[in-house]
């Protein structure tokens, strides 16, 4: 059973960007596909970015394309998500998850899960 940790939040400027990590133990990167989603005070979780395990092969959700970049290193089984441009609306925190599935936006197929971490925008 794979275990995630996320960390990189933090409080940060509209513009400003950020790098989210999330190290997985028990089980390799390579073998899942890797999901970020995020939640925002008041809203439901929401899909953010995956990866898959097999091409390396990404999905983004609208709001964050071209913005935000899913990647991993299956070396140090750690899975990143690039932040640039980041708005206000980007507040919530971030939850990265593993799936044996493929590509896909969603969270009833994550079957883990990391305890998020935070990001805060200010305007």
């Amino acid at each position: 059973q794979v275990q995630l940790v996320e960390s990189g939040g933090g409080l940060v400027q509209a513009g400003d960007s950020l790098r989210l990590s999330c190290a997985a133990s028990g089980g390799t990167v390579s073998s899942y596909t890797m999901g970020w989603f995020r939640q925002a005070p008041g809203k439901e979780r929401e899909f953010v970015s995956a990866i898959s395990w097999r091409r390396g092969s990404t999905y983004s959700a609208d709001s964050v394309k071209g913005r935000f970049t899913i990647s991993r290193d299956n070396a140090k089984n750690t899975v990143y998500l690039q932040m640039n441009n980041l708005k206000p609306e980007d507040t919530a925190v971030y939850y990265c998850a593993a799936t044996t599935s493929g590509l896909t936006p969603l969270q009833t197929q994550y079957a883990y899960w990391g305890q998020g971490t935070q990001l805060t925008v200010s305007s």
